[in-house]
């Protein structure tokens, strides 16, 4: 049986970090393509990032780039997101997805497996 387990989100300061983590359970981890999405109150859920299963393929949405880092610990099965800068448009349950298919299909978020999500709220 497949979990992903979302850890690490709160209430932040506009300009603060958060390191969310997903652990993986019942798959050979480092097959699996990892990625982040996340959805406001209201919206649809959106692509974050992804990462493949070497860590060496990264993606992300335009407007995360250069404040977020996706990485992963194959070791440890877990993949990580690294927030910085973060402001109230940032405010979201944030899903771990995770997809044998690659990267192009977490990115078109048809992941298979999905965690339950994580909070992240971020006050102005």
């Amino acid at each position: 049986q497949v979990q992903l387990v979302e850890t690490g989100g709160g209430l932040v300061q506009a300009g603060g970090s958060l390191r969310l983590s997903c652990a993986a359970s019942g798959l050979t981890f480092s097959a699996y393509a990892m990625g982040w999405f996340r959805q406001a109150p209201g919206k649809e859920r959106e692509f974050v990032a992804v990462v493949n299963g070497r860590g060496g393929d990264t993606y992300y949405a335009e407007s995360v780039k250069g404040r977020f880092t996706i990485s992963r610990d194959n070791a440890k099965k877990t993949t990580y997101l690294q927030m910085n800068s973060l402001n109230s448009e940032d405010t979201a349950v944030y899903y771990c997805a995770a997809d044998v298919g690659g990267t192009r299909t977490v990115l078109a978020g048809r992941a298979k497996y999905w965690g339950q999500g994580t909070q992240v709220t971020v006050s102005s």
